[in-house]
């Protein structure tokens, strides 16, 4: 199959987050030993989910490019919210394991760091988290990938994460160096509590959204509206009692089933002539929309639809 522009321009996205992912593993580990801290190999290990998540996410990439075949007949889109749920709910874990670790922690007194170095340690990586989370938001607005809107996503949470270390640990080199230095080795497991309890909605509501689209539920009902209208637009030509409309999305696929129920006034003398309005109403979906794909079908029986 011929790549298209969008394609390799969305494979070039998910690359690119392949390899600073893996950056930033030696990075936050290596500090994480240096410094002793906690919140760093915490921040490290999520790196190297999100490394290994790229690597996956490159591979489904290729998938959901590829059309139907005799193993999937539908295409491989389904392919990708499903990736996009296993992410959101390792990340969840990852969280809850770090917030857990980081309660015993606390209560068996604290743990002190190199607060200097993981300073420096959280300067760099918020810097370079958040650009790249907004290098590949703004570079993928025009895509219709929600690959890589949930990778500028985890990128988002990455950063979050390092801004909440840079300065959890800027006010505890300033608490060491006051008479209530004893408090210091305090904010390392308290600060991940934070952050890990903070950022579960993120992974949440993405585990949320692509569950719907696993289970093949149907949009909101603002989006389909707006579907169905558009749609009957298409249609003014045929005289018709009513259109039933059935929409789900699969990635980045957004699958529509039209019944049309005619009225005793259509006719047609050929089958190439329903063929003709369905090529019709298609094209000016798919224009207004391209991720749309269409099966509509006639009938003057209102229970075959059902």
């Amino acid at each position: 199959m011929v790549i298209g522009f969008h394609e390799q321009k969305e494979k070039g996205l998910l690359t690119l987050s392949f390899y600073v992912a893996g950056g930033f593993v030696f990075v936050a580990l290596g500090f994480a030993i240096i410094t002793h801290s906690s919140a760093i190999l915490f921040d490290g290990i999520y790196s190297l989910i999100s490394f290994f998540m790229a690597l996956l996410t490159l591979k489904v990439a290729n998938l959901v490019q590829m059309p139907d075949d005799d193993r999937f007949h539908f295409g491989y889109t389904a392919i990708e919210p499903t990736l996009n749920l296993f992410k959101s709910l390792i990340i969840i874990a990852t969280c809850l394991y770090a917030v857990i670790g980081s309660v015993n922690s606390l209560l068996d007194g604290g743990n002190s760091a190199e607060y200097g170095l993981a300073i420096v340690y959280g300067a760099i990586a918020t810097i370079g988290c958040f650009a790249i989370s907004a290098y590949m938001k703004h570079q993928g607005s025009h895509l219709r990938s929600d690959l890589v809107g949930v990778d500028a996503h985890t990128w988002f949470v990455d950063g979050v994460l390092s801004a909440s270390i840079l300065i959890g640990f800027a006010l505890a080199y300033f608490i060491e160096k006051t008479s209530y230095a004893n408090y210091a080795p305090l904010i390392d497991p308290i600060l991940l509590i934070i952050l890990g309890t903070a950022i579960l909605p993120i992974p949440g509501r993405i585990m949320l959204e692509s569950l719907k689209e696993v289970i093949n539920k149907a949009p909101p009902e603002a989006v389909t509206a707006v579907i169905e209208k558009k749609l009957k637009q298409t249609l003014s030509t045929v005289p018709y009692e009513h259109v039933e409309v059935r929409i789900s999305k699969r990635g980045r696929d957004l699958y529509i089933l039209v019944h049309i129920i005619v009225n005793e006034s259509f006719s047609v003398a050929t089958i190439s002539e329903l063929d003709d309005i369905r090529i019709s109403c298609e094209s000016a979906m798919r224009e207004w929309n391209p991720s749309i794909i269409m099966d509509i079908l006639f009938i003057t029986d209102p229970k075959l639809a059902g």
